[in-house]
């Protein structure tokens, strides 16, 4: 399901089966889609295939659009320019399969523990900025908790 809302109104989109607009490839690419966390792809196929100019709100003048995206692993706010664009994202996942990397970085470094949870951040930004982090959450019966935060190759922030 999606929203998406103008500055007075908030509208809720169905979306279903989904075709990719290549004018959104740049988005996919930056965030990694091929290597991506199954629910991660889902709702980045959904973000980079979703027809902006079928919204009844749409009227082609030159200003953003904000849509809501949400499934139960996560939600990504997506803004899209005029032409249909993804221009910036804000994305936020709960515990969704780890890459390998952040995966073996905490095996190394706390060896014995249980990773009981996660969450994922994006945040892109056409042209410019992108921002992976994952913040963990780990245990050992004879310790206690911690929550730990790495970057996607698995470096501890």
């Amino acid at each position: 399901m999606g929203l998406a809302q103008d500055k007075t109104n908030v509208f809720e989109v169905v979306l279903d089966e989904v075709e990719l607009d290549i004018s959104n490839s740049e988005y996919l690419k930056a965030i990694g889609y091929g290597d991506a966390a199954v629910p991660v792809k889902r709702l980045a196929k959904m973000v980079a295939s979703f027809d902006l100019k079928s919204l009844d709100i749409y009227d082609n003048e030159e200003k953003d659009y904000y849509v809501h995206f949400k499934i139960p692993q996560g939600k990504v706010l997506a803004i899209y320019n005029q032409k249909g664009e993804v221009i910036r994202t804000s994305e936020k996942f709960k515990d969704i399969s780890l890459p390998l990397a952040v995966s073996n970085a905490i095996i190394e470094k706390y060896p014995g523990w249980l990773i009981s949870g996660d969450i994922y951040r994006v945040t892109y930004v056409k042209n410019g900025e992108l921002h992976k982090t994952y913040k963990l959450f780990i245990e050992k019966t004879s310790i206690g908790k911690r929550i730990l935060k790495t970057d996607e190759h698995g470096n501890f922030i």
